[in-house]
């Protein structure tokens, strides 16, 4: 975690082994996500900085330098973010939604989209995937629970 004093994790959240979490703009997950392993969520970049900055990078701290944007991720309720998956700064995933293993995430993501590639680009919904198995009455009244919290 980097500035974990800037990220805020909700209920029954579950991060895997070898993920950065950066809260260096602000980091929000969302109650019950799945993160899976070497996932990189960021909300910072220093691509402009270093070549600004040079050997003196190191010199400035970070909220007074130049070309270093920070902006926020938001991650909704029950997301599931696949291994190696990468957040760019600036981004919203929202509720029940899916990102593919590998995914570079450079634009929000809607509610209950699947995205995959990169960039990240919507393949599905999670609905449709999650259809055959909400034929349960106690399944299905669960899923519509959290959804009206």
């Amino acid at each position: 975690m980097y500035y974990p004093e800037r990220i805020r994790i909700s209920d029954n959240v579950f991060v895997w082994h070898y993920t950065i979490l950066d809260g260096t703009g602000g980091l929000e997950i969302g109650e019950g996500s799945q993160i899976g392993a070497w996932v990189g969520i960021f909300t910072h970049s220093s691509h402009i900085a270093i070549r600004i900055y040079g050997n003196h990078y190191q010199e400035i701290p970070e909220q007074e330098k130049q070309g270093y944007p920070t902006a926020s991720v938001q991650i909704g309720k029950y997301v599931f973010i696949g291994a190696g998956a990468m957040i760019l700064p600036g981004v919203t995933i929202g509720d029940g939604s899916l990102i593919s293993t590998g995914a570079i995430v450079t634009r929000n993501v809607g509610k209950f989209e699947i995205v995959s590639g990169n960039p990240a680009k919507v393949i599905g919904d999670t609905r449709r995937l999650d259809e055959q198995y909400l034929k349960d009455p106690q399944l299905l009244a669960w899923y519509e629970e959290w959804q009206k919290k």
